[in-house]
């Protein structure tokens, strides 16, 4: 079992934390995230900021899904303070003949084996940035939940092939190759 709720979460230099409405707001360098306090779950744990950390406490100590809300509460809150200050991306390749990307605008362009390119939408929020090759990009933003939506997204497009290991890669994905039908 994680201790993870056990830690108070520090705010480093740079970051402020408020907590109004129901809504924890974590403003840093790198934009400001919003984690709702109000909801179902998240209201099963309290959130207090006492000088420069945030710290989190089940409301009932005995309840098992308030001791799990107490854990996931506090990692969405560290997640928010690291997102505002360092940010979280994802790095992609793609790998088959012809496969492509390209960035214009706030659209992204994939240009998968099919017999169109399929044109994606970057969420407000995210960047994204063309590698060394026209293969390769970089998802990045402060949000580290739009992150890897909208990377899973552009996983989707095109899933790995274990055949013949192709479609859309994350960096440092492993994938098992199988061996094909014999005749």
């Amino acid at each position: 079992m994680s201790r993870a709720g056990k830690h108070p979460v520090k705010l480093t230099q740079g970051v402020t934390a408020a907590i109004a409405d129901g809504v924890l707001t974590v403003k840093g360098p790198k934009g400001e995230i919003k984690l709702p306090l109000d909801t179902k779950h998240a209201g099963l744990v309290d959130v207090v900021i006492e000088s420069d950390q945030v710290v989190v406490t089940p409301k009932d100590a005995e309840d098992k899904t308030s001791r799990a809300m107490w854990g996931t509460m506090t990692r969405n809150v560290r997640a928010a303070v690291i997102g505002v200050t360092d940010g979280f991306s994802k790095e992609m390749y793609m790998n088959g003949v012809g496969y492509k990307a390209s960035v214009s605008g706030n659209k992204l362009v994939l240009g998968a084996g099919y017999s169109h390119d399929v044109v994606m939408e970057i969420p407000d929020g995210l960047t994204v940035k063309m590698g060394d090759k026209p293969t390769e990009f970089i998802i990045s933003g402060s949000d580290k939940c739009l992150v890897g939506q909208f990377a899973d997204k552009v996983h989707k497009v095109r899933k790995p092939d274990p055949y013949k290991g192709k479609g859309i890669f994350y960096k440092g994905e492993r994938i098992r190759r199988k061996e094909g039908k014999k005749k």
